[in-house]
Formats: C-alpha cells, sequence, structure tokens
C-alpha cells in the first residue's frame, strides 16, 4: 500500500509541539548481561559470571520513554512502589526531564519487574536464559486508584492525546479512562480489551493474539477470520480506527466507514482491513517493548494531525526499527526519519 512520504515527514517535523498524556502501568526492564562460566556440581545448570545490569522503562513506561525520544511532551500517570525499581524509573524520567509529577510514590506498592538473564561465551551472542517477573501481590488500593484517576483527569485536559497503556496491574483502567475530557484516547490492553467498552477510546492496537483471547478464537490461516474479528472489536468498542499487529505479518488497519461496496466487511460502516507489510527485516533482533513503540507512534502521529492510516504507516516504520535493536528500546525522530527518507530514495529508483 502506497503512502505519502513527504506527507508522513511533515507528520515527524509536527511531533515536537504535540503533548501525550500515557496513562499506564509502569514496569522496570532489567537486563543481567553474564558470561557462561561452567556448568554447576551442584544441580545441571550453568554458572553464569556478571557482566553488568542494565535498568530500562518498560510497560507504559517504555511508550512514555519513546514519546520523549521523539521530541514530544510528555505526561505520565500512575504509580511506583517505595523500592529500587520504583526510584530507578523515576530516576531514569528525571534525567531525561519527563514530568513525574502525575506518577504517584506509594509505600504499599511494588512496582512490577521484569528481570532478564542473558547469557554467551566469550564473543559470541547471548541470549535469553531466564527470566524472573517481580509483581504487586494485591490489587491497587482503592486511595491510589482515585488519586490515578484524578491525575489522569487533570492532565488529559492538558494533552492532545491521551495513550492508555494497561498491562493489568491496576493503574490503567477502563473506569479512569471512561472519566477522561481528552481530544482522542489510543488504548493497548494486555487482558482485558473488551471491558472498555463505553469508555470513549477512539482507537487500539493490539496484537493479534490479543484479539484471539478476547473472542476465544483463532485466526490462523482463514482468510476472512481476522476482518471478522476486527470489525467485531471495532463494534463492540466503537472505535474509529483499530490497528491490529501481526508480527512478521505486518498490519491490520481497520477505520470506520471508510470502504464501501465489494470491499466492505460484514459490520456495516466499518472497512474491511487494509494490510501493511512490515518495514525492515521479517528476523527480529529483540521484539521487547515493539508493542509500546508502535501505540506511542501512533498516537503522537494523530496528535500531529495524521489520519488513521497514516499513523499506522509511521508506526510500522517505527515497529520495524525498534526490533532491530536490543533490549527495550526506542526510537527518535531522527532515526524514523531516516528511514522515510531512504525509502523515499528507494521508490524514486523503481520509478
Amino acid at each position: 500500500m502506497s503512502v505519502d512520504l513527504t506527507r508522513l515527514l511533515d507528520i515527524v517535523a509536527a511531533f515536537s509541539r504535540q503533548t501525550i498524556c500515557v496513562l499506564g502501568d509502569f514496569v522496570l526492564d532489567e537486563f543481567v548481561s553474564a558470561e557462561i562460566s561452567r556448568v554447576s556440581r551442584e544441580a545441571p545448570v550453568l554458572i553464569l559470571r556478571h557482566r553488568h545490569t542494565e535498568s530500562l522503562p518498560g510497560g507504559a513506561a517504555n511508550a512514555v520513554n519513546n514519546i520523549a525520544d521523539l521530541g514530544a511532551r510528555v505526561l505520565p500517570v500512575g504509580v511506583v512502589g517505595d523500592d529500587e525499581a520504583g526510584k530507578a524509573l523515576l530516576a531514569y524520567f528525571r534525567r531525561k526531564k519527563i514530568n513525574v509529577s502525575g506518577i504517584l510514590h506509594a509505600a504499599d506498592w511494588t512496582t512490577p519487574a521484569k528481570t532478564r538473564y542473558l547469557a554467551g561465551w566469550t564473543h559470541t551472542t547471548e541470549q535469553q536464559v531466564l527470566r524472573v517477573d517481580r509483581e504487586p501481590s494485591t490489587e491497587l488500593p482503592r486511595r491510589l486508584q482515585d488519586a490515578i484517576a484524578r491525575k489522569a483527569h487533570h492532565l488529559a485536559k492538558r494533552a492532545d492525546a491521551v495513550l492508555v497503556s494497561d498491562y493489568g496491574f491496576g493503574a490503567a483502567t477502563p473506569a479512569v479512562a471512561r472519566g477522561l475530557d481528552a481530544k482522542r484516547i489510543t488504548l493497548d490492553s494486555r487482558y482485558r480489551l473488551l471491558e472498555y467498552r463505553d469508555t470513549g477510546v477512539t482507537a487500539a492496537t493490539p496484537n493479534e493474539p490479543e484479539v484471539e483471547a478476547a473472542y476465544h478464537t483463532r485466526v490462523g490461516t482463514k482468510a476472512g477470520k481476522l476482518d471478522e474479528l476486527g470489525s467485531h472489536l471495532m463494534s463492540d468498542l466503537g472505535l474509529e480506527a483499530l490497528v491490529v499487529t501481526r508480527g512478521k505479518d505486518g498490519m491490520a488497519v481497520f477505520e470506520r466507514g471508510s470502504v464501501r461496496g465489494k470491499n466492505a466487511s460484514r459490520t456495516p460502516g466499518i472497512s474491511q482491513s487494509r494490510h501493511i507489510a512490515i518495514h525492515g527485516s521479517d528476523a527480529p533482533v529483540d521484539v521487547t517493548g515493539a508493542g509500546d513503540t508502535v501505540i506511542a507512534v501512533f498516537t503522537l502521529a494523530l496528535a500531529a494531525g495524521a489520519s488513521y492510516i497514516e499513523a499506522a504507516h509511521l508506526a510500522n516504520y517505527a515497529g520495524g526499527i525498534v526490533v532491530m535493536k536490543r533490549r527495550t528500546a526506542t526510537v527518535t525522530r531522527a532515526e524514523l526519519e531516516a528511514a522515510l527518507r531512504t525509502e523515499a530514495t528507494a521508490q524514486d529508483s523503481r520509478n
């Protein structure tokens, strides 16, 4: 599917004038790098010699980090615990001069943290050998939920768009989304897509397994199954647009009322999906956090005046860039512009 690359460059140039509020579950992604030493005598396991540990924003915090690296103003809303993971996230944001006034600091909360152990021999590529997750053992207390709702309501009014990143830890909920006075709201919800009915969400960017889980079925190789599920999700949530990410198969983009006639879906007023092939290699280096990058760029592009299909194309370019980086990574505005210019040059050479 062709797109006006000059127009996309103009949209990216407008990123720095946008303000995005990110309501979500902030996670710390830790990467422990180690060298394989030997096999233990105590048990049939590897002994690893520690090299270094890197801590990066994950979950909704990764979406915040992407928006900041793309040059926009970002207003995060959520909660961290009075623990090392929470302190690390706040320190990271402060170093980048990100406004953290919307992030609550709670002594009775555990900051979700995912620690990945990466090991390899000398001069070989490291592979993930273990992941340990630390998660809250209780639901987010009601007083914190109410405080987050107040912060979100206040900061959403100052933003050009609100991004809701729901990883299931309780900071981002359908109830909070429903109370927002926002120009546009985008959604990435891992476990409860269908609970966002009647919340005012305008667009969502789930991956294909999340759509399958929502409707307890499989897309597989069935030709029209994704169109069917996408149309149902559009209708059930009252969305204006839906972007389903599909890994090596790219993206499927649905819009309300954009295609008629022979291409119309079974649901009146909702288009059959338009497919965007992946940008770059179909052999990613690391897909950790790629979905956060996709919704960050998608939301920022919409705030900058992009149509839904233009925003999806930009998110696709960004996704293709970030999966070629190791660890939880971001895309910068310069990288996105370089990819668009390279594509424009390639198009000119083909014409």
